[in-house]
């Protein structure tokens, strides 16, 4: 469906900065602010989905040859 342009490298600390932004929105309760936690969804889904709108409009891949 959508085309790879996630490497692996890109892809785990996608996921790792996403997930920490994703628990710190469940571990900050009493600010008004936690809200902006869910920023992380963002990084997150793209490492899983290993593709990002943004490469894909700038035309940058961080895959290794061969696996577009």
């Amino acid at each position: 469906m959508f085309t790879t342009n996630v490497g692996t490298i890109d892809r785990i600390i996608r996921i790792l900065i996403g997930a920490a932004l994703v628990l710190g929105f469940f571990l900050n309760t009493e600010s008004s602010w936690r809200v902006l936690y869910l920023i992380g969804l963002v990084p997150l889904a793209t490492g899983i989905f290993q593709t990002c709108p943004a490469y894909r409009l700038f035309g940058i891949s961080t895959c290794a040859t061969g696996k577009r």
